[in-house]
């Protein structure tokens, strides 16, 4: 059965069949919506005789996410933190919906319901994994799915992306409570993080194999963008890194799990806060984006910045910069940068 309505100026043509979900889309004049109509439903008459509608009666959300953390994300870098997202997932009403039910109506109401608990980048990557989900199943899957329920699910708009500073008294509450600690490994991983704008995982995953302190260089083969870069180290990361490899023994720098390190960090900023309240905000990777900020006040361009700190976009480091017109000026001035006329 299909159904055409005119809403404020456009058309939204609906289609829906036994055993398949709900397919809508919305033109701008009627003839291209009745066009759709028409296409849409002569392909769910030809898929009836390719699959049984049964399927998608019988199958819940929850078993194509069940699947895809077996199948698929094992095979993915952060793998862990995916299988725990999803595992989440399957604690919510709608993964007991049947595909035959599932409608973008069911993710819009979660998308509005975590906006008022979360960050909406959290949203966003949340939509994203099940959105990848419903892909796998239709196309890898042969599961009938005529369109994808989280597709047009509106995502939310992201904050504008932190630049919080690190102040010279937090930090030194931060090392007084790492001192207060009992892990050897928190206070230069913090001190590392600012040297060289590296991520959490990137640190962790440092080998005494990817070290070439004779030349103040670090390597790292496996990061968040898939580009292995090779980070140039200032004076003060060469002698943490040293101390480390020194000190490690094994191949691992750090020789502790991703959520160790996690509780550590939230422990010593438990005990800084009681010396710094206003450090509670503070996120350990904000101390990427100090080191980065740094970085520009060293008066490093931005390409050379974004060798560095890995950024695939350079246009991201843009607010970093905090260019200043008057600071502008006075290099325009500079008598090295005058032309004879």
């Amino acid at each position: 059965m299909a159904s055409l309505r005119k809403r404020n100026d456009k058309w939204q043509a609906q289609v829906r069949r036994t055993g398949h979900t709900p397919i809508s889309k919305t033109f701008i004049n009627r003839a291209d919506a009745l066009r759709w109509i028409r296409q849409t439903e002569q392909e769910l008459d030809r898929s009836a005789l390719a699959y049984d509608p049964s399927t998608l009666q019988r199958t819940t959300v929850a078993d194509l996410l069940r699947r895809y953390v077996r199948d698929v994300t094992p095979g993915k870098r952060g793998h862990a933190s995916e299988a725990k997202r999803i595992e989440v997932f399957l604690r919510y009403d709608w993964a007991n919906l049947t595909l035959a039910r599932v409608t973008p109506q069911a993710f819009t109401r979660h998308r509005d319901k975590r906006l008022k608990e979360v960050e909406a980048g959290t949203v966003i990557r949340e939509l994203g994994l099940l959105r990848s989900v419903f892909e796998v199943a239709r196309r890898e899957w042969d599961v009938p799915l005529h369109a994808n329920p989280v597709a047009n699910v509106r995502k939310p708009k992201a904050a504008s992306g932190r630049t919080r500073r690190l102040h010279a008294d937090e930090f030194a509450a931060l090392l007084a409570a790492c001192a207060d600690g009992r892990t050897d490994w928190l206070e230069p991983g913090i001190r590392l993080a600012i040297e060289t704008g590296m991520r959490r995982g990137e640190l962790l995953n440092i080998r005494r194999s990817n070290l070439d302190l004779a030349n103040a260089l670090l390597s790292i083969p496996e990061t968040k963008t898939d580009i292995p870069r090779t980070i140039p180290l200032s004076e003060n990361a060469v002698l943490i890194l040293r101390s480390l490899r020194d000190a490690a023994v094994d191949d691992r720098l750090f020789p502790v799990s991703a959520n160790a390190f996690r509780l550590a960090w939230e422990r010593c900023k438990r005990r800084a806060a009681k010396l710094k309240p206003g450090i509670a905000d503070f996120r350990f990777h904000d101390l990427r984006h100090e080191a980065v900020s740094r970085f520009f006040e060293l008066g490093l361009n931005v390409p050379e910045v974004a060798a560095i700190s890995g950024h695939k976009d350079p246009r991201m480091l843009f607010r970093y910069t905090h260019l200043k017109p008057q600071d502008i000026v006075a290099k325009l001035r500079k008598p090295s940068q005058q032309v004879a006329l």
